[in-house]
């Protein structure tokens, strides 16, 4: 059995499952390695328009496979180039989801951060205990957490390794929406299959101006917000979606 499975649950949806449930789906370079090529060839598919990432009841991924690090040196670590692996998940082009229930731990939750949306159970578990291990947080955790929360909040959980519960990493702002845990995955898709159903362009636009945009200076920003507003009026989907507007019907936007 594959050790993450590839769903489409819905039209302009693909979900994307860590399956070792037997392990709480830790990311071993099997894991990380099969989700950098799924979203790749995702990121190729004109009919997906939106990507769920998730795991299980019981963890969304409980943190980096510890097996495989014990023995590692620096050397054997630099060999690995995980960072490579994150930074092409960072790179997806299109929304992303992660739909969190269980557990969410070091890598887990990086992995969760590296997400545009992250969708949580009431009873999911965040947290970067590595401290406890003797390391820090690798997986651009140091750097996600305090953007996402600011420096108290995230070095009182990089420091003290304790984990919050979903409903907290809402109050927190590290997650999107808090739901009951049975309802997670399905609110997921259901934001997903809303947000495919939008216009493509407009949606990745979105994303790469506000990714982009994050730790520049306002002006710059603000310049990389125009030039994407100028070229979406060249796409068909903004004629598309502003003479629907007009002619009050519903829009069929096709990505174009």
């Amino acid at each position: 059995m594959p050790v993450v499975l590839l769903e489409t649950p819905s039209d302009g949806v693909a979900l994307l499952r860590i399956n070792r449930p037997q392990r709480r789906n830790a990311l071993n370079m099997e894991v990380r390695q099969l989700l950098v090529r799924h979203l790749g060839e995702l990121a190729d598919d004109a009919d997906i328009r939106c990507v769920v990432i998730t795991g299980d009841a019981r963890a969304f991924a409980a943190g980096a496979d510890i097996g495989e690090m014990a023995d590692l040196g620096a050397i054997e670590l630099l060999e690995r180039q995980v960072g490579k692996l994150w930074d092409a998940i960072a790179a997806f082009p299109k929304p992303l989801i992660a739909a969190v229930s269980g557990y969410a731990l070091g890598g887990g939750c990086e992995l969760a951060m590296h997400a545009d949306i992250i969708i949580a159970g009431e009873s999911a578990r965040f947290g970067l205990p590595e401290v406890r291990l003797g390391i820090l947080p690798g997986g651009g955790g140091t750097q996600r957490l305090v953007r996402a929360v600011g420096k108290f909040k995230a070095l009182y959980m990089m420091l003290t390794g304790e984990f919050m519960s979903g409903t907290e990493a809402h109050a927190m702002g590290l997650a999107s929406r808090v739901v009951p845990d049975v309802e997670v995955e399905s609110r997921a898709i259901e934001t997903a299959a809303h947000i495919a159903a939008l216009p493509p362009l407009a949606a990745m636009q979105i994303k790469e101006v506000v990714l982009r945009g994050q730790d520049a200076d306002l002006a710059t920003g603000l310049a990389l917000e125009r030039k994407a507003l100028q070229v979406l009026f060249s796409s068909e989907d903004k004629r598309e979606g502003m003479h629907a507007f007009i002619e009050k019907r519903k829009p069929k936007f096709v990505g174009r």
